[in-house]
């Protein structure tokens, strides 16, 4: 008798899929289509069907109501596929859903402020590193002892990604934490994907084809910077912009 004929009609597993964040500020499309231009610069495949969460939460006041089947559009114009609205107020719910569009309540992951010390009689000086907000509670560590093939996509989900052979071009490797890469990085990286912008990717020979930290996304079309090309080297996020550092010494670019 045949196998299949046991199977299960239908499974749920959980799934290593990740969306990208667009978070909108503005209810002007050709402001958002003008930014999104400007980010990919021009390059048709800087997104890769990724699936997106548009988030509302840091809509500028007064700006207006969200044209959604218009802003659905332009997005998938950028090869991005839209599939929940995360921090709507009351008001979108309807037409949110009315066109397709998942409810994604959830706050971006963003470390609680610290509560503020009850005055002492004679205060002591307070370490620098007491006053920095908590790191996020990641579950721990993925370790890949394997090369990463063209075509494979492989996500840290909580964690932090630490691979131990080459990333080849064409392959993603993604992040909720760090990545840390002890071969060559010629692929795509994204770390903090849940929103982290303390996360960083460092690579033994860093040559990546794009990389990104908690949604800011840079590409390297034109090669990455000589002077850290192939070289032991760290991205990190500064304010909006990914600055590369070499490891060895403190060479920027």
């Amino acid at each position: 008798m045949s196998n299949s004929l046991f199977k299960k009609p239908v499974e749920i597993k959980i799934s290593t899929v990740v969306a990208v964040s667009a978070i909108l500020r503005t209810a002007d499309g050709d402001a958002v289509e003008a930014a999104l231009k400007q980010m990919t610069g021009g390059v048709e495949d800087f997104f890769e069907g990724d699936l997106a969460v548009i988030d509302v939460g840091d809509m500028n006041p007064g700006c207006g109501q969200i044209d959604w089947p218009a802003t659905v559009a332009l997005l998938k114009k950028f090869n991005l596929n839209p599939v929940a609205v995360r921090n709507a107020t009351p008001d979108m719910i309807g037409e949110i859903q009315k066109h397709g569009l998942s409810l994604d309540s959830g706050k971006r992951d963003e470390a609680p402020a610290p509560a503020a010390a009850a005055p002492a009689p004679a205060p002591a000086p307070v370490p620098a590193a007491a006053a920095a907000p908590a790191a996020p509670a990641f579950a721990g560590t993925m370790i890949v002892d394997t090369p990463v093939r063209a075509g494979q996509r492989i996500y840290a989900r909580g964690a932090d990604l630490v691979v131990m052979a080459m990333v080849n071009n064409g392959a993603e490797i993604i992040a909720d934490g760090s990545i840390h890469v002890y071969g060559a990085l010629n692929g795509r990286a994204l770390a903090g994907a849940s929103g982290d912008a303390r996360s960083r990717i460092f690579a033994q020979s860093m040559s990546p084809e794009l990389v990104s930290i908690a949604g800011v996304y840079r590409t390297f079309e034109d090669g990455f910077p000589a002077e850290q090309a192939r070289q032991p080297a760290q991205i990190r996020l500064l304010g909006d912009r990914l600055e590369i550092q070499s490891i060895n010494s403190a060479t920027r670019a």
